[in-house]
């Protein structure tokens, strides 16, 4: 799977897979979110990107990843809220 928005490649980590089985998150789903959701960074690497899917109904699905020489996904979250900063 590649990122046309990051420009590189995104490995989907044992972790991140298994959430996606379990909450029925599908791959072309994931990769929606990848290139058409908000980002919000935690430092230079790390961040976390959101939205909406209008036919779920689990308010926004959500990854935690990191970029370096590809996009790594950590984890993919349902019922997700920003937090306040």
């Amino acid at each position: 799977m590649y990122s046309h928005r990051f420009k590189v490649d995104i490995y989907i980590t044992r972790h991140a897979r298994e959430r996606m089985a379990s909450r029925n998150i599908t791959e072309s789903e994931l990769l929606e979110l990848i290139e058409r959701g908000t980002v919000k960074y935690k430092d230079a690497t790390r961040f976390w990107i959101a939205m909406h899917v209008e036919s779920r109904q689990d308010n926004l699905l959500s990854i935690a990843a990191v970029l370096e020489d590809k996009l790594v996904v950590k984890t993919v979250m349902h019922h997700f809220e920003w937090e306040d900063k």
